[in-house]
């Protein structure tokens, strides 16, 4: 083993020790169902933006996005990062003071739960479809964070990919375990931290190699379509591809995703002051738009590198069509950084470090997730069956467990995309509750039936699209999620308008919830 990797795995042990000892930690603060899946509302204002877009920003920050730039130049990246961007700041506005407030007042504490007691739905159906869809779109969606997992320990020091992602796999379930929501939360907080570090060294290691900016924009230039965010750069002809409105229009929908993440969500209803989520939204929205700026920049310098000769080309010779092995790009310059010595060999361990934060960020909260979508909403609510909160716990872990073997079982396959994979979960959250959340919050005549035609019209436009109009080309290729949001946000509108309107008791919910966001005073029922 050589001085680079053994400073590679020093760096790499600590921080996951680190993890560990966090989960045990926020263990001891982990009396009930409640604080492990929604860690009883203690959240900070720091730790709820950072750890809220920590758990978003998976392994596609690090990979998935210098990897596409890398590619095919900004265009692709850009207007994702643009859309991801508008998108955090107008969930942090509009949505997290009222669900805050929503879901304190109605003691829901998981997303399911929420549209559940907000239509006061006796029939469970409003449960029963969002847990599903937890269950449906979060287990592919913890397999791309393995798959990046396995991807970067296969490359780093030439193991079998399956072996590194089901021991990173068990490390993660590991923590998340132990401490539910609270060590979610707390390590996210660290993992965001890490991440942003990890971006800015090999940011400008990759610079400096590269021959400096000037070297760096010449290469980029000379790249037909490279720097221009109207086109796209083509490998197999060595020249620029249109990057039209519908592409734009693509890319820039990942923001719809935001208004239905449940990992992003359960930040919102965690934090203990809801008067504190100005700060929250502030901070959160700044590191957003750092920390995809910087990985977007990250693939134009890759790229310069490898015309420079400072590290190897990251273009799959035998399909130049695929991005998949440009996703290794900040795993290479972590190796390349770590052959200086041990001291640098160490740094390149801290990098590996952030590449595991950026996975294990997201997968530790979407574990939660689904396990709270199962054990809680569909065995104790759905099904009826009443536990005890020691039971109720024990499930909840075991629950965990599966979800992760499952998503280990789908990341088998190494040639397996983070970013293909993570831009269908997303689609599938966004349109099954993007829709439902906000006119949930904001308006006062929907009803349960309208949410339910909502969610589900959403979910399988998802599925319809995908694999049935997208293919088709052309005008046609347009992300899932776009059109399923607005397919979803019309069947709201017009089967709400066509069934009676909510009960009183809700519509009183909502008032009271709507006064108290404005700063109003609110009777209580006893006056």
């Amino acid at each position: 083993m050589t001085v680079a990797q053994i400073g590679i795995i020093v760096s790499i042990v600590v921080y996951l020790v680190g993890m560990l000892v966090i989960g045990f930690l926020a263990s001891r603060r982990t009396n009930d169902v409640g604080d492990f899946y929604l860690g009883g509302r203690k959240l900070g204002p720091f730790v709820t933006a950072m750890s809220a877009e920590a758990s978003d920003m998976s392994s596609y920050l690090l990979m998935g996005v210098p990897g596409l730039a890398y590619f095919s130049g900004i265009a692709d990246a850009g207007w994702t990062a643009i859309g991801l961007a508008v998108g955090t700041y107008l969930n942090w506005l509009f949505t997290a003071k009222r669900l805050r407030t929503y879901t304190e007042k109605i003691d829901a504490i998981t997303l399911p739960e929420y549209f559940k007691k907000r239509f006061k739905d006796k029939s469970n159906i409003t449960l029963l479809i969002g847990a599903i869809a937890i269950i449906v779109f979060f287990v592919p969606y913890t397999a791309s964070g393995f798959s990046a997992c396995g991807k970067l320990f296969a490359n780093l020091f030439g193991v079998n990919y399956q072996l590194a992602m089901i021991v990173s796999a068990i490390i993660i379930v590991g923590y998340t375990t132990t401490g539910g929501f609270l060590a979610a939360s707390t390590t996210d907080f660290i993992q965001s931290i890490v991440m942003s570090i990890a971006l800015l060294i090999v940011l400008f290691y990759g610079i400096h190699h590269a021959g400096g900016m000037g070297a760096v924009i010449e290469n980029a230039q000379s790249l037909k379509g490279f720097l221009d965010m109207n086109a796209t750069h083509n490998n197999v002809s060595d020249g620029a591809d249109p990057y039209g409105f519908f592409n734009k229009i693509t890319m820039f929908c990942w923001g719809l995703g935001y208004f239905g993440m449940p990992h992003i969500l359960l930040r919102f209803m965690a934090i203990s002051d809801p008067n504190k989520l100005k700060l929250s939204r502030r901070v959160a929205s700044v590191w957003v738009v750092i920390s995809l700026g910087v990985a977007t920049f990250l693939g134009v310098v890759g790229r310069a590198m490898t015309q420079s000769g400072a590290i190897p080309s990251l273009l799959d010779l035998s399909d130049l069509t695929s991005a998949s092995k440009a996703e290794t790009l900040i795993v290479v310059l972590a190796n390349e950084i770590a052959q200086h010595g041990f001291g640098f060999a160490l740094i390149g361990g801290l990098i590996i470090a952030g590449i595991l934060a950026s996975t294990m960020s997201t997968a530790d909260s979407q574990l939660i997730a689904a396990s709270s979508a199962v054990s809680e909403n569909i065995i104790q609510d759905v099904f009826k069956i009443k536990m005890s909160d020691t039971a109720a716990m024990l499930t909840a872990r075991i629950t965990l467990v599966i979800v992760g073997v499952l998503g280990v079982v789908i990341a088998w396959d190494p040639s397996s995309s983070v970013f293909n994979i993570v831009s269908f979960a997303w689609a599938g959250f966004g349109a099954v509750f993007g829709p439902a959340m906000i006119m949930s919050l904001f308006w006062k005549r929907v009803n349960t039936q309208g949410c339910i035609a909502g969610m589900l019209s959403g979910g399988i436009m998802v599925f319809v699209w995908k694999y049935g109009v997208r293919p088709l080309g052309g005008a046609w290729n347009l992300y899932e999620l776009a059109p399923a949001f607005l397919v979803a946000i019309i069947f709201i509108v017009v089967v709400s308008l066509l069934t009676p309107a909510p009960s009183e008791a809700v519509q009183k919910d909502f008032d009271e919830v709507n006064a108290i966001v404005k700063g109003q005073k609110v009777a209580s029922s006893e006056e």
